[in-house]
């Protein structure tokens, strides 16, 4: 068996007195696909940096192989420091890279490389980042959320890009779509220690399960013994004449063990307040449409949203699906056409941005806006602290301020304010963004359990899949159309899912606002060969860098075969040359065949 190019083993940390980490490995073997997986706070990033080598642990051993190569992608990017973005991007490559490629990858990301890193959006960021990370092609690639802020176009280019890449691959995403796509091991982060299964994601939460229930039996069994032996102590006869103190101090071990065992992290109780039934018809829009700088958001779109429905908005970031949720649900009029809304309805929504959270506020004052201790929930209260228990926020966290929660803990925070709410109609613009995956779980069964009217904008594949009664996606040039199903049946029926906005000559000179500003196309700039998707074209550029290394890795063998003495001195060296040479060989045949199919394509589509 291979060494690993990385070795993590017995790795301690403790933050504040609390210990993090306790005794948690981890082992990347050669062109390994891994997930990291676990809670909100459970380590997972914090296990990623020390592999990174930005942190150290308080105790335990770090390996790297000599001449391997690690690159890091952080969950909020830093690009200060940095003149342009292309800059920031060359500067993770190194002698040997290939220099092209970080331009080539930001222009594959929809940014030219010459915008200042300090006006920059989250999604623009990332996106920079994420041509950072990829552009040395390194040994081993850490992975940090790296979905978050990017839309669907973005996504399924960078997870087609990161298939085809030899690197190993360490990833950390509340995406499953992604997850299960991509990996073929599972680490699962949990009480400190980690847990291996050489197994995708796809089987986690079965083998988790599994893990759950036998520890449930062994805590029985535990119980069962201390019962014994605690009987024992008060009736045994030998008890009675003299302490066995071998079986006293037994006993108190058992008792130690069972204090000492922490159980499963508690899970989020999550209802919604219901508030009194809407009329069947939620909202009627005929015609409607909106433009902004002369270009369309919106045109000619006619749609109607009944009682129980649950409706998914999709398509890339700045094509107006936010400006149709709000035409749709009267907050926004339409410049032309006519919308009609329901009787009796009670909204909430759950805005993406976090922007109505005071970042000054403590918890409890975030809660109830600052009207005491109690929350309403309809015709029922509940004490803050129990309520927010329920979304597993500890007493302790009472006055502690909205600016040092984590993404994971605004986001509980911000559902838990709007659950409070009475409401037959629910909007939700990107509700998945920072939530561990057993959150959204149940966030998914209490959307399933709700009896009102659901509309969701949202970049999660797996999440709308499992949601949506129909999917609303843009068509372009202002046109939307809507599909039965979730998001995968709608990418049956179109035949293809979300494609980037087409940037016209007007979007170039026109003066966007912000929000369509940091939300650029995911590919700005078309192939070359139109003939090509992005991946192919992408492809058609490396192959003959792969082609190259393989020819000098053929010459290398050939030379050593020259050797006359060779066969004689080390007769299994010499056959282990030669079959390298043969395995090189196919290699290269293939690339030659991909390659010239690919040209061959791009002719065609010329």
């Amino acid at each position: 068996m291979a060494p690993p190019l990385l070795h993590l083993r017995d790795i301690h940390l403790t933050f504040g007195g609390t210990p993090l980490l306790t005794g948690a490995e981890m082992q990347v073997g050669e062109g390994e696909r891994i997930c990291l997986v676990g809670r909100n706070g459970s380590g997972k990033s914090t296990l990623l940096k020390i592999a990174a080598g930005l942190m150290e642990p308080d105790k335990g051993e770090y390996f790297l192989q000599p001449g391997r190569t690690i690159r890091y992608l952080p969950q909020e990017p830093d690009l200060s420091g940095f003149d342009t973005v292309l800059a920031y991007a060359e500067g993770g490559l190194t002698q040997g890279d290939d220099q092209y490629r970080a331009k080539y990858l930001l222009e594959i990301l929809g940014l030219t490389g010459e915008e200042d890193p300090a006006t920059l959006s989250g999604g623009e960021a990332k996106r920079a980042a994420i041509a950072r990370a990829l552009a040395p092609e390194p040994d081993i690639l850490l992975l940090d959320e790296p979905t978050n802020h990017l839309d669907l176009p973005v996504i399924e280019w960078l997870e087609a890009e990161l298939q085809q890449m030899k690197s190993a691959i360490v990833l950390i995403s509340h995406d499953r779509r992604f997850l299960e796509n991509l990996s073929r091991v599972t680490y699962w982060i949990d009480r400190g220690v980690s847990r291996r299964m050489d197994q995708g994601f796809a089987r986690f939460e079965e083998w988790r399960d599994k893990v759950f229930e036998e520890e449930e039996k062994e805590q029985a069994r535990l119980n069962e013994k201390i019962r014994q032996e605690e009987h024992w102590m008060v009736y045994g006869v030998t008890a009675r004449r003299k302490r066995n103190m071998r079986r006293v101090r037994e006993l108190a071990e058992l008792r130690q063990k069972r204090k000492d065992h922490k159980g499963p992290q508690g899970t989020v109780k999550m209802a919604a307040t219901e508030g009194d039934v809407s009329g069947k018809l939620v909202s009627e829009a005929k015609g409607i449409g909106k433009a902004y700088e002369d270009r369309p958001i919106v045109k000619d779109f006619s749609t109607r949203i009944l009682r129980g429905d649950r409706i998914g908005f999709v398509g890339p970031n700045g094509v107006g699906k936010t400006t149709l949720l709000k035409m749709l649900t009267g907050e926004l009029e339409p410049d032309a056409g006519t919308v009609r809304l329901g009787a009796n309805l009670q909204m909430i929504t759950l805005d993406q941005k976090r922007e109505k959270l005071d970042p000054n506020d403590n918890l409890v004052n975030a809660m109830t806006g600052g009207r005491g201790d109690i929350v309403v929930m309809g015709d029922t209260s509940k004490h803050v602290m129990s309520y927010l228990k329920d979304f597993l926020f500890t007493p302790e966290q009472a006055r502690t301020p909205v600016r040092v929660l984590s993404g994971g803990e605004r986001g509980r925070l911000l559902l838990a304010r709007a659950l409070a709410n009475p409401s037959n109609l629910m909007v939700l613009d990107e509700p998945t963004n920072d939530l561990d995956l057993e959150t959204l779980d149940l966030l998914q069964e209490l959307i399933a359990d709700y009896s009102g009217t659901v509309l969701l904008v949202s970049h999660d594949r797996d999440f709308l899949d499992r949601i949506c009664t129909s999917v609303i996606t843009m068509e372009g040039d202002g046109k939307w159309r809507e599909f039965a199903g979730g998001y995968t049946d709608m990418v049956r029926q179109r035949g293809e899912g979300v494609t980037a906005r087409k940037t016209t000559k007007a979007d170039k000179t026109a003066s966007p606002s912000k929000e369509e500003s940091s939300s650029n196309p995911a590919v700005k700039k078309e192939a070359k060969k139109s003939g090509l998707n992005f991946t192919q074209a992408h492809r058609l550029k490396a192959i003959p860098g792969e082609m190259e290394k393989l020819e000098a890795k053929i010459a290398k063998a050939q030379k050593e075969l020259e050797d006359p003495n060779l066969f004689s001195a080390n007769p299994d060296r010499f056959h282990k040359v030669t079959k390298a040479i043969g395995v090189f060989q196919e290699d290269l045949s293939a690339l030659e065949e991909e390659w010239l199919e690919l040209e061959m394509l791009a002719d065609d589509g010329e």
